[in-house]
């Protein structure tokens, strides 16, 4: 167990550092919703998750209520079910309910891939190594970047905080090279949320679970091509 979980923190370890760099610039925004660095920390805690933790933020700095931020959050997050679903086929037989619970407390893009691509079953300890090196940077990030933002002048809060899209730009560019039906979808999206955001008077956090729930249900029914066939 003990030479899994360490095996397990290594493999992690870059994804952690990442995480650092990213959840910093998901503090600044916390700070313009309002919150405290101890809020955003304990956000960043209980909820490890870059796109709806931002949707969040951008639902409470524009005075979202409860029940619009909660199905954003839904919406959003919803994917990790499906991961989650993945995970539990790989994960060892012989690994308990509470075991299998802990894990999923912390699915995320990067640790699904990294747990679903080891070799053989996958122990429960490994997961947790990964965990054990992420979960801190993320909060550290945030914390730091929350606490940190009221003293960087406003310039450079404005440019770390272009650090934000051009994570999801680097997520979304990819696969969308080589896929078209992504590439659509992500064209479709920009357009929807502008839509929205021009001709209604639509919270942010109600317009991002609007686009997302509208053309993730379109895209399942969207024919893969041929990128996608052999993909």
């Amino acid at each position: 167990m003990r030479r899994e979980l360490y095996q397990g923190m290594r493999a992690g370890l870059p994804v952690a550092l990442g995480y650092l760099a990213v959840s910093f610039t998901l503090g600044l925004e916390a700070t313009r919703a309002g919150l405290t660095a101890a809020q955003a920390a304990l956000a960043s805690l209980l909820t490890n998750t870059s796109a709806g933790q931002f949707a969040g933020f951008t639902a409470i700095a524009a005075g979202a209520s409860l029940a619009e931020t909660a199905f954003a959050q839904v919406v959003i997050n919803l994917r990790y079910v499906l991961m989650s679903a993945g995970l539990t086929q790989k994960v060892a037989r012989e690994a308990s309910l509470p075991e299998r619970l802990l894990i999923a407390f912390d699915v995320t893009d990067e640790l699904f891939a990294l747990g679903i691509s080891r070799e053989g079953r996958l122990q429960p300890a490994f997961y947790y190594g990964m965990m054990l090196v992420s979960i801190p940077c993320w909060v550290l990030g945030t914390f730091l970047g929350a606490a940190l933002g009221a003293l960087l002048p406003e310039v450079l809060l404005k440019a770390a905080g272009v650090a934000l899209y051009a994570m999801f730009i680097a997520v979304i560019v990819p696969p969308a090279r080589k896929s078209r039906k992504i590439l659509l979808v992500c064209l479709a999206a920009m357009a929807m949320s502008w839509l929205l955001s021009a001709l209604t008077e639509l919270s942010a956090g109600l317009r991002v679970a609007i686009v997302a729930l509208v053309l993730s249900g379109a895209a399942a029914w969207l024919p893969a091509g041929r990128e996608d066939a052999h993909a």
